[in-house]
């Protein structure tokens, strides 16, 4: 198998020996959990229930008419004991429903198989996504079912699923595709089937052999048609272009390989167009290995997610695993239930150490969108002071958007925002690349961000007088 990759991109140390060879961990459900109403990209919801309210595992509790947003689920069963304003992992504090258990986790309603998912109309699939509460699990946490309601004029021929899990520490991708196997591979078919596509693409980084394995094999068993040629795209079969096909691809081992662009530049040699360009505008839909599981147990077994896999790792983690967590669960039980810290925590951050959001207390919630709870250790956390920039070139060697970051750091420091633009700042996928590599030590995304975050204001505040 031929491995792909793509322009520029960094080789940051992995670490995923600390959790990789860890099977996920059920995790009793806890006594409390803390659900905010803001759990992903677009529209906030509004609570559905009162304080002192009986509720059910998998009752809807969060809801919102905005099509951009996926409804929010009760966890446990048990009871309303509050709803105020409490930390979330995003860096502030928004409205929270707190669920004390009554001991019983019983359902709102029970899960139960449906055995001809492929055979419901696209629609009622989108419905069930949009019920169910799908979003992107991989980090970015877009609701599934917008992504799955494309523009008429916007067809989708392929679809690719992301097991490339490129950030050092992150396993729970992999361990899922090796546990949840078929799971994910009939999720893949649900999507394929939703969106009328017969090219799917399974990516895989090289360095995970063992899930590209599993993944070529549960794809071979769950084949709608047998006759395949030895490189697995039909050729020489009669009418094989009708028939929906998967294909097994192995990526270079480069991050950040598992971004949407790169993935499809290297899967399928497009290029997605500037912002405001999506991937649907080169005829793709892009799904994280997660998301595709949670496709599956939403459609095939009509269950709400409820519970997401988390990795739990770093220096400054007495052991390492890969939890199934109940969403709400606070960030202090998962690290309790990993043995607690390992010395004096450095820095604790949701997900991976390049693009993940850094912590000021662990009495934040597990959301949809936690991919990994992370602890370096102090030594890991030491940082150099900032200092000029050394004119090295370094950045622009690393940054996969092909942008000069140091540039564009440089322009967003001193708020000339208008050369910002012109140099393409909003195309910055803020990976962390840069800051990776550059000597100089400067925090090149935190200025980016920030610069993207006021030319946005300016244009939105801009907006509002014309309406």
């Amino acid at each position: 198998m031929k491995i792909k990759t793509f322009l520029g991109g960094i080789h940051p140390p992995g670490h995923k020996d600390l959790s990789a060879a860890k099977k996920i961990q059920d995790v009793p459900p806890p006594q409390r959990v803390y659900i905010p109403v803001v759990q992903h990209i677009g529209a906030p919801g509004e609570p559905q229930v009162k304080m002192g309210q009986k509720v059910k595992k998998g009752e809807m509790i969060v809801d919102s008419q905005s099509f951009v947003f996926a409804p929010i689920h009760a966890t446990i069963s048990g009871t309303v004991v509050d709803i105020r304003k409490f930390p979330h992992p995003g860096g502030r504090e928004v409205t929270t429903i707190v669920i004390e258990s009554d001991g019983k986790d019983e359902w709102f309603e029970e899960p139960h198989e449906c055995k001809d998912a492929l055979k419901l109309p696209p629609e009622k699939i989108k419905k069930i996504i949009r019920d169910a509460g799908i979003v992107g699990l991989g980090g970015a946490a877009f609701p599934t079912h917008v992504k799955l309601s494309p523009p008429k004029d916007k067809p989708i021929d392929a679809i690719i699923l992301n097991g490339a899990e490129c950030e050092p520490y992150l396993t729970s991708d992999y361990r899922l595709m090796l546990e949840k196997t078929e799971g994910i591979v009939k999720g893949l078919q649900i999507l394929m089937h939703t969106l009328g596509v017969k090219r799917g693409y399974i990516g895989i980084e090289a360095n995970k052999p063992d899930a590209i394995e599993a993944m070529r094999r549960a794809v071979e068993k769950n084949a709608p048609h047998p006759a395949l040629s030895p490189q697995g795209r039909g050729e020489g079969v009669m009418g094989y272009e009708k028939v929906p096909q998967i294909e097994m691809v192995s990526l270079k081992v480069r991050y950040p390989q598992g971004a949407e662009k790169q993935l499809i530049k290297t899967i399928l040699n497009r290029e997605v167009p500037p912002p405001p360009g999506l991937p649907l505008d080169v005829g793709v839909v892009v799904q994280n290995a997660g998301t595709a599981y949670a496709i599956y147990e939403a459609v095939s077994l009509e269950k709400p997610l409820i519970e997401r896999v988390v990795t739990v790792s770093g220096r400054g983690i007495k052991e390492p695993k890969n939890l199934r967590l109940r969403l709400g669960t606070l960030f202090s039980e998962a690290i309790r239930h990993c043995g607690g810290f390992q010395g004096k925590p450095g820095k604790i951050l949701m997900g991976g150490p390049m693009m993940g959001l850094a912590q000021y207390t662990t009495q934040v919630p597990v959301i949809k969108g936690t991919s990994g709870i992370l602890v370096l250790s102090a030594e890991e956390s030491v940082q150099g002071e900032p200092s000029h920039c050394i004119n090295c070139g370094m950045c622009v060697r690393a940054c996969p958007m092909r942008l000069v970051p140091s540039l564009l750091g440089t322009y967003c420091e001193r708020g000339i925002l208008d050369e910002a633009e012109r140099a393409h700042v909003q195309d910055c996928i803020e990976c962390g690349s840069c800051v990776y590599v550059c000597p100089a030590k400067r925090q090149l995304v935190h200025l980016i961000k920030h610069g993207k975050g006021v030319i946005l204001a300016k244009k939105r505040r801009e907006q509002s007088k014309l309406n």
